[in-house]
């Protein structure tokens, strides 16, 4: 039979009465005639309050250790639902990450897939067997418990999809689907059907929640189609897939992030930039983007990162400022907004576009980075959401 791969966030199995409808859901897709892989996320906000309970104990816990601790939250998670699919008279079975043979790097907190050996799966789903997994962990090489980031579940199961030669995976949400920026920001967002995996990818790494941009990579890589879809089955969702029909230049979405830290040197040593990036990487501190700007004096290198993947800032700050003293310097007053769309900079129109509405409301942005998809400015935390109803009007509502 062919297998279908989902994957359930966080917020479709919060309750007894959401794990219920979901495992309603998986056995009316095993009725059709699929084997179901199904993965999921922790109930709610519980990775949320296991890492509030760790900092109660400890201001910057490590890695290895907040891994053993969050992972327990997704095999909650995978043991009620396959409790709940037996309720509803069909077999099934969990499995954590590293039982179901994901394989990561030995990274914490933050780990990469290197490898799936979905054997044991294919096992039960010939036994007839609805197979769940926990998502956003895997085992790595030195046979660690790791954890993949956040939003790590939707690389599970693209992963899975993948390494089991699936027909689709889809991920069920709260949302349906994607739209040109985040609905609690504007009032009346454009849905948007189709998105190619750049786009996408573009969107999620510029503050859009609704996909992973690792799981997103991934699909590319393997050429999976994603549909991401509300969890009750309403809508038509987005559909993600190689190349989705739009005219280059076109401003599809917009995305934005209301904290990020801009980590700087000052730009007088020569030999600081390399013993800087060394150091994040020591610290295992992933970097959004790299540009050289004039943060203050001298023109140093300057390393952009979102908050959220910063366990501990403060702790960050007082390593940098022993390590450097004021050679460095942790900026933390930054939002950025970024424009998403294929060939978007053919012509500089997109960009002089965007210049001059931030300047009609007075937003100065600090920086400005661009690639073939994106336009991002980087601006006070404060004036963001005013920012994306600006160029949303500018681009999305006056466009249509």
């Amino acid at each position: 039979m062919p297998i279908l791969v989902q994957k359930y966030g966080g917020s479709s199995v919060a309750d007894e009465e959401k794990i219920a409808a979901v495992a309603r859901r998986v056995c009316a897709a095993k009725k059709k005639g699929y084997d179901l892989v199904v993965v999921v996320s922790a109930m709610g906000k519980t990775t949320d309050e296991l890492m509030a309970l760790a900092r109660r104990i400890h201001p910057d816990p490590p890695r290895r250790e907040l891994d053993m601790l969050i992972s327990v939250g997704e095999r909650i998670s995978m043991s009620l639902l396959s409790m709940a699919i037996h309720q509803c008279g069909h077999d099934a079975i969990s499995f954590t990450g590293s039982q179901c043979g994901i394989i990561t790097s030995d990274r914490h907190f933050d780990a990469r897939i290197i490898e799936v050996r979905p054997f044991r799966i294919q096992d039960e789903l010939s036994r007839g067997r609805i197979v769940i997994v926990a998502g956003y962990q895997g085992m790595s090489y030195a046979r660690e418990i790791t954890t993949l980031g956040r939003g790590g579940s939707d690389t599970t199961a693209v992963a899975l999809a993948a390494a089991l030669d699936a027909t689709a995976c889809e991920i069920f949400g709260d949302v349906d689907g994607v739209y040109s920026a985040d609905p609690k920001v504007i009032d009346d967002p454009r849905h948007i059907a189709t998105l190619g995996y750049a786009e996408m990818q573009e969107l999620a790494e510029s503050g859009a929640r609704v996909l992973n941009a690792t799981a997103v990579e991934f699909a590319k890589e393997r050429e999976i189609a994603l549909l991401v879809r509300r969890a009750d089955g309403k809508g038509s969702g987005t559909l993600v897939r190689k190349n989705a029909p739009r005219a280059p230049g076109v401003v599809v979405g917009i995305a934005h992030e209301e904290s990020i830290i801009v980590v700087a040197s000052d730009g007088q040593d020569p030999n600081l930039d390399d013993q800087l990036l060394g150091f994040l990487d020591d610290q295992s501190i992933p970097g959004k983007q790299l540009s050289m700007h004039r943060f203050g004096s001298g023109d140093g290198t300057a390393v952009v990162v979102s908050r959220e993947k910063l366990p501990d800032p403060a702790g960050l700050r007082s390593l940098i400022s022993a390590r450097f003293g004021e050679r460095v310097r942790l900026g933390q007053d930054l939002g950025a907004v970024s424009m998403i769309g294929t060939g978007i900079n053919q012509t500089f129109s997109n960009l002089r576009r965007t210049l001059k509405s931030l300047g009609t409301a007075a937003i100065q942005p600090a920086g400005v980075h661009t690639s073939s998809f994106r336009i991002t400015a980087l601006i006070p935390g404060e004036q963001v959401k005013a920012a994306v109803n600006l160029l949303h009007k500018e681009f999305i509502e006056e466009e249509s």
